[in-house]
């Protein structure tokens, strides 16, 4: 089958690819995972439940950018803002450049993202999203991506408007 044939190829160059990639950008993981430590306590990395293909929950890797408070409780996701308050110095210039998103890599090889696909959500911003937007869920009858059409026509970060979802 001519489908499976190009996601077998796609899984591979993600895994080889990836592989490659996380290996030799490790001294910089070690670097911005020491930064994030002497900067403010917490753990390093942010971990939260993404859908994946076919809607299957998975533990999203990503460095910790925002002051970490065990009080929180995550079930009542407030999306990350502009000037957000709880994000931290170093968070800052993580976010600015897309080096929280390097931790993703670990995602990839584990077959769970892609490197190139849709940007998985919050499992939180789904069940809001599929409710007042029509087809939403059809964004995971493929692996989510590091980076996706989005993120390329430059439209990343914070979503104000329901059309542009």
């Amino acid at each position: 089958n001519y489908l499976n044939i190009n996601k077998k190829i796609k899984r591979f160059f993600d895994f080889c690819f990836g592989s490659i990639i996380l290996l030799s950008i490790l001294p910089i993981l070690f670097i911005i995972s020491f930064l994030i430590k002497i900067s403010s306590s917490g753990p390093i990395f942010f971990m939260q439940d993404r859908c994946g293909i076919n809607g299957k929950v998975f533990k999203m890797y990503k460095f910790r950018t925002m002051y970490f408070d065990p009080k929180t409780s995550y079930k009542k996701l407030k999306q990350a803002q502009i000037n957000d308050k709880r994000v931290t110095k170093i968070g800052r210039f993580l976010r600015k450049y897309s080096l929280d998103e390097l931790p993703q890599l670990i995602n990839v090889i584990k077959g769970e993202m892609s490197l190139v696909g849709p940007r998985p959500h919050a499992v939180e911003h789904n069940d809001y999203y599929r409710k007042i937007i029509t087809g939403y869920m059809q964004r995971y009858s493929t692996l989510p991506g590091m980076t996706g059409l989005a993120q390329t026509s430059g439209a990343r970060g914070e979503t104000k408007d329901v059309e542009d979802m």
